[in-house]
């Protein structure tokens, strides 16, 4: 990606294990890669894990305890095998939509050796409360947060 770009570059381990018999990275593990990209690039929902390293944009930062979110929908197009390496992939991600219960993640994984795209790929996200089931609006601080790294949507 160029420096004008709105990505946000993130390496992800590929695993002895996420190999396929062919060699390649499972397509079942590619959800697993894009949903550490997810968490590398905007850290880990509200209320899970211990802290760790601030993320490049701290998009979760802001949501209650109580706040889910939830995948809504997932879009994955393989352009090239993307192979298993002791290497982590290049990932690069950013937001390509934002209505207004829900935002849309765009990825593109690279090879980090040869620089080829393998997979270009899309996940919506919704927000939810936990305890009422209901769907809650994208927040304005949110909004903000997120537009510096907003872009058309690789499928576009």
């Amino acid at each position: 990606m160029t420096t004008s770009s709105p990505a946000i570059r993130v390496k992800v381990p590929m695993r002895w294990s996420d190999m396929d018999a062919y060699g390649h990275v499972n397509n079942v593990e590619v959800l697993r890669m894009l949903e550490e990209a997810r968490i590398l690039a905007f850290g880990p929902p509200a209320g899970t894990g211990a802290p760790g390293v601030r993320p490049p944009v701290a998009l979760f930062d802001s949501v209650p305890g109580h706040v889910q979110s939830l995948v809504s929908e997932h879009r994955v197009k393989y352009l090239a095998p993307l192979e298993y390496r002791n290497v982590p992939a290049d990932v690069d991600l950013w937001i390509s939509s934002v209505k207004g219960a829900s935002l849309a993640i765009s990825y593109r994984v690279s090879d980090p050796v040869t620089g080829t795209a393998c997979i270009k790929a899309e996940t919506t996200l919704a927000f939810v409360d936990a305890v009422s089931g209901r769907l809650l609006r994208v927040s304005e601080e949110q909004r903000v947060l997120v537009r510096p790294h907003s872009g058309a949507s690789v499928f576009s």
